[in-house]
């Protein structure tokens, strides 16, 4: 019993708080590819998402923030590819070890495979990603992929809006598999 209070005592309170994912240092990207040989990179400007003490991962990617360096392509991906109107946002869900990052030293790395689970645009699938988690300080770690996770558009009901927008910019086309990386940083 004593050996039970004197470990409450020497763990912190903050050794078992929830992740805040930080939009600020976050960074979720994809590559399109046009016309077989022109590759771009775009990113979504507004992330937000939690790790939970029990390791359940929640993170949500508003769809409005795409970002591509084009005012009138945002606005067709908004419109006519997420449809936003009637699906403002993807989500990843999945769960992580707790304790493979509490036993990390700061500055201390470990690679892993997770399975996460996105849903986008009514669809729900699941995915594999290799991660690598750093932790950059007692209360803040970066988890990013070791390799791009392939995302088919044809699996998300997208295929048709990447159509309807390689009509509309009168490319010959647009690729439906899409690279994407990502690299995030949670503090407690």
């Amino acid at each position: 019993m004593c050996l039970i209070l004197l470990a409450m005592l020497v763990l912190t309170p903050s050794a078992f708080a929830q992740w805040e994912l930080l939009n600020d240092e976050s960074t979720l990207n994809f590559v399109s590819v046009k016309n077989s040989k022109v590759g771009e990179i775009h990113y979504f400007k507004k992330l937000s998402g939690v790790i939970e003490k029990n390791g359940a991962v929640s993170i949500n990617i508003d769809l409005s923030s795409v970002e591509t360096n084009i005012p009138i392509r945002n606005d067709r991906m908004k419109t006519i590819l997420f449809e936003i109107a009637d699906f403002a946002d993807a989500k990843i869900t999945g769960t992580v070890n707790v304790d493979d990052v509490s036993s990390l030293a700061v500055g201390g790395t470990y690679s892993d495979s997770i399975k996460l689970t996105l849903s986008l645009h009514g669809v729900s699938q699941d995915l594999n990603s290799d991660v690598q988690v750093t932790k950059l300080t007692q209360q803040s770690v970066l988890v990013t992929t070791l390799r791009p996770i392939l995302i088919n558009a044809e699996d998300f009901n997208l295929a048709d809006g990447i159509e309807k927008l390689r009509s509309v910019a009168g490319l010959s086309t647009i690729s439906t598999a899409v690279p994407v990386t990502y690299s995030l940083v949670f503090k407690k």
